[in-house]
């Protein structure tokens, strides 16, 4: 390379398969070689500024000062300029490694609404987030995580929507945390937690960009993690991890009757086991003779306990779902269905379960697959057993004490501050009605006023301008709005 009439020897170090050879050679080599020998007015000027202003057209160079500064560029898909003479080097961005493409969501499967995933690139991440939100104001603040992995995360949220005490506290529990190697979002959840030992998740992790959108829009904020093809938002609600992405595509009746059924989805594979348990065994007299009848007959021959043979069943269940979920390709559906109607008839030939029992399992099995939040799912997974274990004691009077410890635990929950059960305990002032029920989507007017957004109102009084006013005048310019 050849500056002021002087040749320097210089050379590029990179990871091969890190790179984009293309942008090495064109944007890098070439111009290294080919610029420095046309005319430039630059004699005032030292030589490292007349190679960074004007003979290296990458976009992204920074100037290194430290090795250290050029190997971790080089770790992470960078190049490192060494020129000889000079007391610094120059970093390149010329990643290329290869990545997933953008392809349909795996964990969060929906009929109507957007198809488009999160993939192992944060960058690629906040790029979908920023086509679907279009805002100036959505800031994008990148954090570096891993002592030795240097693994970069980024804060997401909307500078004029999001708290600032929330985003400082995320930042703050980001930039606090001493591990030597970040891979994934679920682990970077273990250290953010406010609670460990809380039987339920307080973050939620998605994979959808629409969804993380539609949250930073009532101003969360949301954790991208480079690697991950999950997306942590902070705070969530209870109500949040039983809510679907489709159920704002679908209209409100649509929507409401979904969450209902969620809900008894949610009752059924949490407490079903545990009352069968405690009516047979403790409350007899709550079941119609016939019923009694017909389920003494079929455990006659029986030779284990009732609470032995659910331990069974239940086990061989989430087993059977186990197994579904690591064996590769087609096989697990097919295992899971085959291997649950096999084990089921040959345990009730064998007289080691009844049928009633095989029907309560199945049922349980059922409704366990209605939460659409997988980690809500495997809180509820594991509470069932502990239930189960109360009744087998204690009857409905031990699934009562097991209720009332479980909602003592969520009530007192909090995820970044905010209470796990808002609006409900405690009890918020807002207008905020997406719970349980969902209203139509031109009512639901006010964010969430247990986040403290820095603005509560999300659309005016009247949002569909087409429709009359109270008193009959067609509505018209900006007097509505303030109403």
């Amino acid at each position: 390379m050849r500056v002021k009439d002087k040749v320097y020897p210089a050379f590029v170090c990179f990871f091969d398969g890190l790179v984009d050879n293309s942008l090495v050679n064109n944007n890098i080599l070439v111009p290294l070689m080919t610029l420095s020998v046309m005319p430039m007015d630059t004699e005032d000027r030292p030589v490292k500024d007349i190679i960074h202003d004007h003979l290296i057209p990458q976009n992204q160079i920074k100037v290194c000062e430290t090795y250290q500064e050029v190997i971790d560029e080089i770790n992470f898909g960078g190049a490192g300029i060494f020129i000889d003479g000079l007391d610094v080097a120059f970093g390149a961005d010329v990643k290329g490694w290869e990545h997933r493409n953008v392809e349909k969501p795996t964990s969060e499967l929906n009929i109507r609404g957007p198809r488009e995933s999160f993939i192992e690139s944060h960058r690629a991440n906040s790029a979908l987030l920023r086509k679907i939100l279009k805002d100036e104001n959505l800031i994008v603040e990148d954090v570096l995580v891993g002592e030795r992995s240097k693994t970069p995360c980024s804060i997401v949220y909307i500078k004029n929507l999001a708290n600032s005490r929330l985003v400082d506290e995320v930042r703050k529990r980001l930039k606090s945390i001493k591990i030597a190697y970040l891979r994934d979002a679920g682990e970077l959840e273990q250290f953010l937690e406010d609670d460990t030992y809380l039987p339920a998740p307080q973050m939620l992790l998605t994979e959808r960009p629409d969804r993380v959108a539609a949250y930073l829009g009532e101003g969360r904020v949301a954790i991208i993690v480079h690697g991950s093809p999950f997306v942590i938002v902070i705070p969530v609600t209870f109500f949040n991890l039983i809510h679907s992405p489709e159920d704002y595509y679908l209209r409100y009746p649509y929507s409401t009757l979904l969450r209902l059924i969620r809900i008894m989805g949610i009752l059924i594979t949490l407490f079903l086991p545990a009352v069968y348990l405690a009516i047979t065994n403790f409350h007899q007299e709550m079941l119609p003779t016939d019923l009694l009848l017909a389920i003494a007959s079929s455990r006659e021959k029986v030779p284990f306990p009732t609470i032995v043979s659910l331990f069974i069943m239940e086990i061989a269940f989430e087993l059977i779902r186990e197994a579904g979920i690591r064996i590769p390709g087609p096989i697990g559906p097919t295992l899971s269905i085959v291997g649950g109607l096999i084990l089921g008839q040959a345990a009730v030939s064998a007289n080691l379960v009844s049928p009633f029992l095989i029907i309560i399992v199945a049922v349980t099995g059922i409704g366990s697959f209605a939460i659409p939040d997988f980690s809500l799912g495997y809180s509820f997974r594991a509470m069932r057993f502990i239930y189960i274990l109360l009744a087998g004691f204690a009857g409905l009077l031990g699934i009562s004490l097991g209720v009332f410890i479980h909602f003592l635990l969520l009530i007192n929950a909090k995820s970044f501050g905010v209470p796990f059960l808002a609006p409900f305990a405690p009890k918020t002032t807002g207008r905020r009605t997406n719970t349980i029920f969902r209203a139509p989507l031109w009512k639901e007017e006010d964010r969430p006023d247990f986040i403290n957004p820095k603005d509560v109102k999300q659309q005016p009084f009247i949002s569909r301008k087409w429709v009359k006013s109270e008193k009959g005048v067609e509505v018209d310019g900006e007097e509505d709005n303030d109403r």
